[in-house]
């Protein structure tokens, strides 16, 4: 008030700027266009949007412009009408550390944060343009998949770029848990599963939307921006979130809507959450290996529920880094001809020994090894004594370098004198030195289970799951070892097996008007089960590729014919999904080699004999002007060797 006023015809001094005249700013901040709002009041304090507090304070609208100026816009990059200015946040720490980052830039493009200098950001958008990715992208995409709407963000395959994770090539591993999961739902009612690692949410919401109240779902991810997105994918598709930490439910739907159903999200570390609460079903997809989440999921599943684990570190897995799989699984393997039924066998090997340190045993359900994941489905059955019969199927493997032969090695602590004696194939005798290794330890039981993967092909038709019928049905085929032409399968079971379990199911009624859709009455509420005594039946081990012992300038016959060969010959015989050209046989490598040379026919184009040399010597071309050289006899000059 004792300030007196200016003149009429005066102006304040305001300094020359490029935000001269405007009041609204869009910045790109994390892929997002951040809209901040300044009003031109001089009293007011603003922060900038690009820096943290600590860093740069609050300040009055004059200076946080020259601060705009002098620093963000001067060393931004442009790009068809856009700026993307240089941001000071802590972008790259981890969530919990708010401290200074470091300076990096957003790139509009692809979201990606590239934390260096203007000149590498250029170079990043001229890689941009040089491969043709000039539209800039929207904020989020919406896909849709199993009857289920998902919202992410424009570099969704790439985890390392952006907060969450979605990945299209893996929907069959998504409906085979789907499928493991409605079955489990037929036994008891309702379930409390688990989705660890929800980054969008998709499978979640698939369990709630499919299964409805046979199902209690709990998605949960740490990761803060996650749990934003699995919010807004549960409003998308019309689910109700629970939040037990609030005690309340967020507000009702706009328009007077119901809700699909209800699902709980969380955002709590994976291991944390599972040491505190348990569940009958509980699926662990982290990015990468799973070691690390076994003894916390073991350590709270109920007894008889099942615990699904995906795997997708196929470099450590698939024999490609040695050194990374005995890291992390503790296992010596290389690579073979059977790698992915091996990478298979090494992940039930960590998950009994978790099991086994909470006094659990394993009953394996499903196992299958494709080019992206590494998928196994067990069932957990509580006691010491179940827990020891699993760590009993814990051996190492023989493997011959030379002809691939495999077998498990006998269980004893005693030193055997002549290992070799094992093998079914005589190459240490006709071979020098040392020529088998020994591979593992690694899980030696049965990889499947024949009525459960039964009830999977009866639920994947009753949900409409068509995508996997093929694979489940090459897999039903590969427990029970038997050809295509012999599976059969009877779509309403009165009575099914798995693990040496009789679990019973109802039939459902006759003259059911909508066999797409699953009915409550038509199912059982309970579950009738029994130890069997009997010893299980188990399908013999890995396989053998056709192409990889077939023998130079014969063609092998169809694969469909060897089967019967086998077949007829007395040995069991089957197809295998983990190689589209194996087959898996009790038969000896050497029987099938033989039925290999007796039913293949003679190569119409023979290849030459190499260690014949031809009798006349090919005559070289002339060019005119030039004259040949005389040959050189290298061994009368004394300096050459």
């Amino acid at each position: 008030n004792a300030r007196p006023p200016h003149p009429v015809n005066a102006r304040p001094p305001r300094p020359v700027n490029v935000f001269e005249g405007l009041s609204t700013y869009s910045f790109v901040l994390s892929g997002d266009a951040v809209t901040v709002l300044f009003r031109l009041i001089p009293c007011d304090k603003k922060q900038c949007p690009l820096c943290p507090e600590e860093g740069f304070k609050s300040c009055h609208i004059t200076k946080l412009l020259k601060h705009l100026q002098n620093l963000h816009w001067k060393v931004s990059v442009e790009f068809e009408g856009y700026r993307m200015c240089i941001c000071c946040l802590p972008c790259l720490q981890p969530s919990g550390d708010q401290s200074k980052g470091e300076v990096h830039y957003h790139c509009i493009i692809c979201s990606a944060t590239v934390a260096k200098r203007r000149c590498e950001m250029l170079s990043h958008i001229k890689r941009h343009v040089n491969k043709g990715e000039t539209d800039v992208q929207s904020t989020h995409q919406i896909l849709h998949e199993s009857n289920t709407d998902v919202q992410v963000l424009p570099n969704f395959k790439t985890p390392q770029k952006s907060g969450t994770f979605f990945n299209p090539k893996m929907k069959s591993n998504r409906q085979l848990i789907f499928c493991s999961l409605a079955v489990l739902a037929q036994e008891k009612s309702p379930l409390e599963c688990l989705d660890a690692f929800g980054s969008t949410g998709v499978m979640g919401l698939q369990w709630a939307k499919h299964l409805g109240d046979s199902v209690k779902v709990t998605i949960n991810d740490i990761g803060e921006q996650s749990v934003a997105m699995i919010r807004e994918n549960c409003t998308l598709n019309k689910m109700k979130v629970l939040d037990k930490s609030a005690g309340e439910a967020e507000e009702e739907l706009d328009g007077g809507d119901e809700y699909a159903g209800s699902v709980e999200v969380t955002q709590s570390d994976a291991n944390v959450l599972m040491h505190l609460r348990s569940f009958d079903y509980i699926h662990l997809d982290p990015f990468g290996a799973s070691v690390n989440y076994l003894d916390a999921a073991f350590r709270n599943v109920r007894n008889m529920g099942i615990v699904s684990v995906t795997s997708t570190d196929t470099g450590s897995l698939y024999a490609k880094t040695l050194h990374v799989a005995k890291r992390h699984y503790g296992c010596n393997i290389i690579r073979t001809e059977y790698f992915k039924e091996l990478a298979a066998r090494i992940v039930l090997c960590s998950i009994a020994r978790a099991a086994a340190r909470c006094n659990k045993g394993i009953e394996v359900l499903l196992s299958v090894a494709l080019e992206h994941f590494v998928l196994v489905i067990v069932r957990v059955v509580r006691g010491p004594s179940q827990a020891d019969e699993s760590i009993k199927k814990i051996n190492m493997l023989i493997h011959c370098h030379w002809c691939e032969e495999r077998v498990f090695q006998k269980e004893g602590n005693m030193v055997e004198e002549n290992p070799y004696k094992q093998l079914p194939c005589d190459c240490h005798k006709s071979m020098t030195g040392r020529s088998a290794v020994n591979l593992g330890p690694m899980w030696s039981g049965s990889l499947f289970n024949a009525g459960f993967l039964r009830r999977m092909m009866f639920e994947c038709v009753q949900y409409g799951v068509d995508d996997i019928l093929p694979l489940l049905k090459t897999l039903v085929c590969e427990a029970e070892c038997t050809t295509v032409k012999q599976f059969s399968i009877n779509p309403t079971p009165s009575s099914q097996e798995e693990g040496g379990v009789f679990i019973k199911v109802a039939d459902a009624k006759e003259g059911s008007t909508d066999p797409g859709k699953r009915k409550r009455e038509d199912l059982t509420k309970t579950t009738t089960k029994r130890l069997k005594n009997e010893a299980r039946f188990e399908h013999p081990p890995f396989y053998y590729s056709i192409h990889r012992h077939a023998i130079g300038g014969l063609n092998i016959p169809k694969l469909n014919k060897i089967l019967q060969f086998l077949s007829e010959s007395g040995f069991m015989v089957s197809r295998t999904h983990f190689d589209p050209t194996g087959i898996r046989t009790d038969a000896p490598l050497a029987t099938l080699t033989s039925v290999l040379q007796k039913n293949s026919a003679q190569s119409s184009s023979p290849q030459p004999d190499s260690h014949h040399e031809p009798t006349e010597k090919a005559e070289k071309p002339e060019v005119k002007g030039l004259s040949a050289a005389p040959e050189q006899d290298f061994t009368q000059d004394p300096d050459c060797e």
